[in-house]
């Protein structure tokens, strides 16, 4: 599987429209893995839960849905069944009565590193056929790609806590 030659010419619009139709493939064949593996793995929504929450300890339920794109309520029912399975500490906040904390546990770590460790064997099985330079090329890419987005991240994340919250 050769990679064709790009032009100097692509656009950022060219570009774009690879990104959104790669990332959503990939996105799709890691699912469709993680589904195969049956119950003594976790789903993809319990997967990003665990991973957020190891980036951020301490994270509210708030912040966790948003991060999913899904409602307060999905990511309460998502969270229950990671309590139920000992992955996730659900605390009440010590300042906010309203609010909770949550926070691996050591076994939701461990699981989480398993889950990793799994994916990443499957996807480097996916990718030993190809050359060394098109994986070092892959891999440059998603370095790119990855500042790019972190970088996004980043100032929207300043914007919002620059800018007055209307309740």
């Amino acid at each position: 599987m050769g990679l064709k030659q790009t032009s100097q010419k692509t656009t950022s619009q060219e570009c774009a429209a690879k990104v959104m139709e790669t990332v959503p493939l990939v996105m799709r064949a890691i699912r469709a893995d993680m589904r195969a593996q049956g119950s003594t793995t976790l789903s993809v929504p319990q997967f990003r839960t665990l991973a957020f929450l190891d980036r951020n300890p301490g994270a509210s339920l708030s912040h966790l849905a948003e991060h999913l794109g899904v409602t307060r309520a999905t990511a309460s029912a998502t969270i229950e069944r990671l309590v139920q399975r000992a992955y996730v500490h659900r605390n009440d906040h010590p300042q906010e009565r309203r609010r909770i904390v949550l926070k691996l546990t050591e076994a939701g770590n461990h699981h989480l590193q398993q889950a990793r460790e799994q994916t990443r064997t499957r996807i480097a099985d996916l990718l030993k056929h190809l050359s060394e330079e098109q994986i070092l090329q892959i891999e440059e890419g998603l370095i790119l790609l990855k500042e790019v987005f972190e970088a996004t991240l980043k100032e929207r994340e300043m914007d919002e806590s620059d800018s007055p919250h209307i309740l």
